[in-house]
C-alpha cells in the first residue's frame, strides 16, 4: 500500500529493470501528471497559488494522497473475500509493539467506536522506500 502512495506522490524509487518496465512506469507517471493537472485546473485562484510548485504537481499529489489514502485503502479491501483477512503486522492504534492487528477486511476499527472499520492499518506510507 505504501508503494501506491509513493507512486501517486511521485516518490517511487523503483524505475524498473528493463526497457519495457521503464516505459510502463513513464506512461503511468505521465497519466498521473495528466490527472493532477485536471485537478489543478478545477481549483480556485487561492488554491492554484498554493499548488503552483512544479509541472509535476508534487505538493498537490502529496496533499491528495493524505486526504484520500483511507478511501483508496477501502477500495482495495472492499471485497467480501477479505472479510476475515488480517493485515500481517499489528499496526492499529499504535506502533508495532503496542498496536493491534487489523482483523476485518485488513482494516483497523473506526476510532469513534462505530461498527464501520475504516482506518488504514499501515504507517509505512511515510517510511522512506529504501527502508521498507
Amino acid at each position: 500500500f505504501a508503494d501506491i502512495g509513493d507512486i501517486v506522490r511521485g516518490k517511487d524509487l523503483y524505475l524498473g529493470y528493463d526497457d519495457k518496465e521503464k516505459e510502463q512506469r513513464k506512461k503511468l507517471e505521465n497519466k498521473l501528471k495528466e490527472y493532477f493537472e485536471k485537478i489543478y485546473e478545477n481549483l480556485g485562484i487561492q488554491e492554484k497559488n498554493h499548488y503552483n510548485d512544479t509541472p509535476d504537481f508534487y505538493q498537490l499529489r502529496e496533499d491528495w494522497w493524505y486526504a484520500n489514502r483511507e478511501t483508496v485503502w477501502k477500495a482495495l479491501t472492499c471485497s467480501e473475500q477479505l472479510s476475515n483477512s488480517k493485515y500481517f503486522r499489528p499496526t492499529c492504534g499504535g506502533d508495532e509493539k503496542t498496536g493491534t492487528q487489523a482483523k476485518n477486511k485488513c482494516r483497523c476499527k473506526n476510532e469513534t467506536g462505530k461498527n464501520e472499520t475504516n482506518q488504514v492499518p499501515t504507517y509505512f506510507d511515510y517510511v522512506p522506500q529504501y527502508l521498507r
